[in-house]
């Protein structure tokens, strides 16, 4: 996919601006669809995947192609965002771009608690402690993930509390 965004974008090989990270079904609809419309609206190149990407069960090659070329990712964590092995292999590809491309990468913590992100408590425990039953899963690979989330959640970013916490 080629970037139709006037902007030249600043890395060698960027082809978007913006790589977001986020559960289809916390924040599609909602939140990451806000986002996606405001970065548009202002000619920010922006990449989410389509509901239809996600088919198979390994990160497509698709989307690491758009987080290597990407200038930034968003990485919006939500409730049930490490449900999904999709979510965090992504996860892990963005935090090794970030080492060894210099890829830019804001978190945004959706209606869930920072250090639930970076201490992999709350809802993330319980998500891990699935994947961690689950033999056809590789324990480093968790592990990687969980790496990932902990580096991620220890950056600077937002966090958004629901209305009724506000």
């Amino acid at each position: 996919m080629a970037s139709t965004s006037s902007k030249t974008p600043s890395l060698p090989g960027s082809n978007y601006d913006v790589f977001l990270s986020f559960r289809g079904e916390d924040t599609r609809h909602s939140f990451t669809d806000h986002l996606y419309e405001a970065f548009r609206l202002r000619g920010i190149e922006a990449f989410r995947d389509s509901e239809n990407l996600q088919l198979g069960q390994e990160i497509a090659s698709e989307l690491i192609q758009a987080i290597e070329n990407s200038q930034y990712a968003i990485v919006v964590f939500s409730e049930k965002y490490a449900d999904s092995r999709w979510c965090l292999d992504e996860l892990a590809e963005i935090v090794e771009c970030k080492k060894n491309k210099g890829l830019e990468v804001v978190p945004v913590f959706y209606h869930v608690d920072p250090s639930d992100v970076r201490k992999q408590t709350g809802p993330f425990e319980k998500a891990f402690d699935e994947h961690q039953k689950n033999d056809r899963i590789d324990k480093e690979k968790i592990q990687k993930w969980k790496d990932a989330m902990r580096e991620v959640g220890n950056l600077s970013g937002e966090h958004l509390l629901p209305p009724h916490q506000r």
